[in-house]
């Protein structure tokens, strides 16, 4: 494939979306006093407690950072900190009411923003936008990838 083969317009568009992100992703960190690895934290946590180890791997910082991530999370209450309920070695992470509203007040809009366009499109449009975008995450995790 040569450079005449892409289609610029997608390209373009592409990189507003990177850019719109990575602004988003600004604002809510000067709003909420959060660093953008530990709203990453928040969001992870919604769906599942971690360990502070997974939260290393899962933001490719050291096991030392992810404990200071975590300490600052916590006192800020928006994390607690529990012990696993089935390995005593263990302490598992867990997102707190605070920190899910913190989620909420930051996020909410631009999910509402999205749902809506998303509720545009036909079925068979949808299939093909989210083929899309999955593509183009895999893309962007073959370039981020050590």
């Amino acid at each position: 494939m040569n450079e005449s083969d892409v289609n610029p317009g997608t390209v373009a568009t592409l990189q507003e979306l990177a850019a719109a992100t990575f602004r988003v992703r600004r604002a809510v960190g000067r709003r909420t006093g959060l660093s953008e690895v530990e709203m990453g934290t928040l969001e992870l946590l919604t769906d599942t407690p971690s360990s502070p180890g997974e939260l290393a791997k899962a933001f490719a910082v050291s096991t030392a950072a992810s404990t200071g991530i975590v300490d600052r999370l916590e006192h800020r209450g928006h994390v607690v900190r529990q012990p696993h309920p089935t390995d005593r070695r263990r302490t598992d992470v867990h997102l707190t009411d605070s920190g899910r509203r913190e989620l909420d007040a930051q996020i909410q809009p631009l999910v509402d923003a999205l749902t809506e366009l998303d509720e545009r499109l036909a079925p068979d449009e949808r299939v093909i936008v989210e083929r899309f975008l999955r593509d183009a995450i895999a893309a962007f995790d073959r370039v981020s990838s050590d």
